[in-house]
């Protein structure tokens, strides 16, 4: 059960987010669900993978969150030439100390977006595993600290464009969730038009949230309550991509603790203090389906990653609430759930 003062930082946690969410979509018109996810990342503590073709606002995406909360910002632009001391730092020689001293790279920064990652070799991109996982860097055998909330905001090209690397498997596990942008609707194009066409909408971005507001609400995500039953789901939807035929490479353990991360932040941003199979549901493909490998004759067929997902969350039982505790608010008993048969999405 969560605590009076619990409760109160998750009150505080939609008022907060509604302003950054507010601030951001001033800048991407038409993308509500792109903003949430995005959202639902940081409070998440995992690390975003924004895959598109070039012109749809993948950087725009990232600097406008960025911009909406008051942290320290450093941007990577991933470029075939780009060293992995660029990006982690290097010890250089002090003549007049007589010693080696420590350059921090870019990657010391609160949110880092990381431009085209996939246009950067595979050895440069293998700078990023230890940050994004362990929240340190290693230098010289000695190790430092990053700041916090740290997060990674990284955009890609889809691997057919000119130049790029497809990003290794190791990589792709440590981002919590792909989003694609997609194209915008001609009304949000004609807007765009109205607000991109004379100076850019990030140029008079201000903060809207604070640094350690971040991290206060890191911690208020970190009370939601998840039932037995609903870790159990999340559990099922993992497995049952390491069976499935038309996959070579199911999701890792790694993918059940962000799919259980991102479902209690997703919670939160909707004001409940825990989590329901709906929330798995709804990031279920976002989490999974970027760390997935089809098979060769899959892809013959044309069968995606994604269409495998939703196939599994289709097939997968479903855990449902009684009756008589539905539409629960945050304060009263969380439910305890019951199994039912797969239901169609």
């Amino acid at each position: 059960m969560t605590t009076y003062d619990d409760r109160a930082s998750l009150t505080d946690l939609t008022t907060t987010v509604e302003r950054v969410r507010s601030s951001v979509e001033g800048v991407i018109e038409g993308k509500p669900e792109v903003v949430r996810l995005s959202l639902t990342v940081l409070l998440a503590e995992g690390h975003l993978l924004i895959e598109d073709v070039p012109g749809v606002g993948k950087t725009m995406l990232a600097k406008a969150l960025a911009r909406s909360i008051d942290c320290s910002v450093r941007r990577i632009q991933f470029t075939p030439d780009l060293l992995p001391s660029d990006i982690t730092g290097v010890s250089i020689w002090d003549q007049q100390r007589s010693e080696f001293e420590f350059k921090p790279g870019a990657i010391f920064a609160q949110i880092v977006i990381g431009d085209e990652i996939n246009r950067a070799s595979p050895k440069t991109q293998s700078a990023l595993l230890e940050s994004m996982e362990e929240r340190q860097v290693t230098i010289d055998g000695h190790t430092y600290e990053l700041p916090s909330p740290f997060m990674v905001v990284a955009t890609q090209n889809p691997v057919e464009m000119e130049g790029t690397y497809p990003l290794p498997e190791a990589q792709r596990d440590r981002f919590m969730a792909r989003v694609s942008i997609g194209y915008p609707s001609a009304e949000a194009e004609l807007e765009m038009l109205d607000i991109h066409g004379g100076v850019s909408p990030l140029d008079d971005l201000q903060p809207v949230a604070h640094a350690h507001d971040v991290v206060k609400l890191i911690d208020a995500v970190r009370t939601v309550h998840v039932a037995d039953p609903v870790r159990r789901y999340a559990v099922d939807l993992v497995a049952a991509t390491r069976a499935h035929p038309d996959l070579r490479l199911g999701a890792s353990p790694r993918a059940t603790l962000h799919l259980l991360r991102a479902s209690k932040a997703s919670a939160a941003l909707s004001g409940r203090d825990y989590a329901l199979p709906d929330d798995v549901q709804a990031l279920a493909v976002a989490v999974l389906a970027h760390r997935l490998l089809p098979t060769a004759q899959a892809q013959l067929n044309r069968r995606t990653a994604e269409q495998v997902v939703l196939e599994i969350l289709q097939r997968t039982p479903v855990p449902a609430a009684p009756a008589s505790q539905s539409g629960l608010t945050m304060g009263r008993p969380v439910p305890e759930f019951g199994q039912q048969p797969p239901r169609r999405l």
